[in-house]
């Protein structure tokens, strides 16, 4: 797996200047190195060869759940292999876990985060100031199936899109 920081610090624990200036700017979060090492040592198990080839791209922590994104480069990955990385990853790490593929489609990031629940739609809307909303519809009845709760999940989507998101049940 690429990852930002090098191998031998994220192994040991003991990072090294240029990575200590990684976290010490803001670059990399603190608790990135604990996500790193976690994914470093998943890859190692069969389930989980195609992280070879993957690409760490960021961690979003909120309260109590850790979003984990990756860059497939060859194909989309399968979301129950996702699902049982996101697991494992919750085991090792002893927080709720779930583990996306970097994608541009804001609609495509979204199912992603709801899975096993469903979305209606995904509307943006332009504000006069020049700021831009994104409105995330879920069927009432899917809502009970969302894996995050609805303001937790507003939140993240907020971090990770870098604008305004809310999730609208209908």
């Amino acid at each position: 797996m690429k990852i930002p920081l090098d191998y031998l610090c994220v192994k040991t624990g003991v990072l090294c200047p240029r990575c200590q200036g990684l976290v010490s700017s803001g670059q990399v979060g603190e608790y990135e190195v604990d996500v790193l090492r976690a994914l470093l040592d998943l890859e190692e198990k069969p389930d989980f060869k195609f992280l070879h080839e993957s690409t760490y791209v960021k961690s979003f922590k909120s309260k109590d759940v850790l979003i984990v994104v990756i860059d497939e480069p060859n194909e989309l990955i399968d979301p129950r292999v996702l699902s049982k990385l996101s697991r494992s990853l919750s085991e090792y790490l002893n927080v709720k876990a779930r583990v996306i593929t970097n994608v541009k489609d804001l609609k495509e990031l979204v199912k992603q985060l709801v899975f096993p629940a469903r979305i209606s739609g995904v509307n943006t809307i332009w504000l006069p100031d020049g700021s831009v909303e994104h409105i995330i519809r879920v069927p009432r009845q899917e809502s009970r199936h969302l894996p995050i709760r609805r303001e937790l999940l507003e939140e993240i989507l907020t971090n990770i899109v870098g604008s305004v998101v809310r999730v609208r049940t209908e």
